[in-house]
């Protein structure tokens, strides 16, 4: 228990930080910066969970703006991390998603990544 509460002396440069640094140089695969953007891996998580989510629905669950859940639910259609299906009810338009094989491989990945680097940080 005294060892997780010991103080970190900010002059002095991390052991930790430099071998997150060195396994990046090492040829460590990059973090997946698509998904790593706060509100695209908002989107990716909650796809995750729910087999597909309607565009309200995923903007009040993420407290987001139509325009803001559009720009970044295009990015992630264009890597092919979601679908997008349009349809109607009754006269009013619907705009459902759902996550891809490749977007759940993708977030997958991205969480081992960040579990590698939180368990490096944890095993200093």
């Amino acid at each position: 228990m005294a060892e997780a509460n010991r103080a970190i002396d900010p002059d002095r440069p991390s052991s930790v930080l430099r071998s997150v640094a060195g396994a990046a140089q090492d040829g460590a695969p990059e973090l997946d910066r698509l998904i790593h953007e706060r509100v695209r891996l908002g989107i990716v998580s909650a796809l995750a969970v729910n087999r597909s989510l309607s565009f309200n629905e995923l903007k009040s669950m993420l407290g987001l703006t139509d325009g803001n859940l559009s720009v970044h639910a295009r990015k992630l259609e264009e890597a092919g991390y979601l679908e997008c299906t349009k349809s109607f009810e009754g006269r009013t338009p619907r705009t459902d998603f759902h996550l891809t094989d490749s977007g759940r491989a993708s977030l997958e990945a991205y969480l081992n990544h960040m579990e590698a680097l939180i368990q490096a940080v944890r095993d200093r």
